[in-house]
């Protein structure tokens, strides 16, 4: 068994025996022991009371992060003339039509976020199977398919993060970056699980947050008091 790392080993003598603790507390926790060489992501867990194979329990939505992720979001727009025109001078990093279809399909894919008009769709939807896997496919439900295609730019570079249950009932995202101040840290969780809380799908019975965990890029995890985090039992 290979020997742990002197970080690794501090980190978990410091988690252990920690658990169901409040935002705050596993917030100051996960930071004090991100003490890799770079700035580690936070990110959030939540397993869910739900089965995403019944689409009356698919959860699914978009949050703007209060204090933003820390990361620098690539957008690519689909869009043509003056609508093209808004997403590039709203910052947009890639805009296009069959030009940025032929790019996708080819496997050339350098963004983080999709963004179309809705007329542009008949072509997004041929890229269904590269796009959807990776969670990039242009969506109304999040804001993604749009005419405004100006704030959905800006939103998606000001912070703005999806999330998308996943076939075990997780979802899961990153919150900011170890370098942030705790009080920063606890305001975008708090948001987070906000957004998941109201995203509750109607066929979901029963307790609907099971557990919630943070944790640092390369650090152990810390679940989270769900009545302390959400007021739900």
């Amino acid at each position: 068994m290979a020997k742990l790392g002197k970080r690794t080993t501090a980190a978990r003598e410091a988690f252990a025996g920690k658990t169901n603790l409040t935002v705050e507390d596993a917030v100051a926790l996960v930071k004090a022991n991100a003490t890799a060489k770079f700035d580690e992501t936070i990110e959030i867990a939540m397993n869910l009371g739900v089965d995403p194979r019944h689409a009356d329990q698919m959860v699914r939505g978009v949050v703007g992060l209060p204090n933003g992720t820390g990361k620098t979001m690539r957008v690519a727009v689909f869009a043509r003339g003056p609508k093209a025109d808004e997403a590039t001078a709203a910052g947009a990093d890639i805009v296009g039509a069959e030009d940025l279809m032929e790019t996708v399909q080819s496997g050339k894919i350098e963004f983080d976020r999709c963004i179309a008009t809705p007329d542009m769709m008949p072509i997004v939807g041929r890229l269904g199977k590269v796009l959807g896997p990776r969670n990039l496919m242009p969506n109304p439900k999040v804001g993604t398919v749009t005419m405004d295609v100006a704030d959905a730019v800006k939103a998606a570079k000001g912070g703005e993060v999806q999330f998308k249950v996943e076939k075990a009932g997780v979802v899961h995202a990153g919150i900011g970056k170890a370098s942030f101040d705790e009080a920063k840290l606890i305001e975008n969780v708090r948001s987070f699980i906000d957004a998941v809380a109201k995203a509750r799908p109607a066929g979901s019975k029963g307790a609907y947050m099971k557990k919630i965990v943070i944790s640092s890029s390369m650090g152990p995890g810390v679940s989270i008091n769900i009545e302390s985090a959400t007021g739900e039992a």
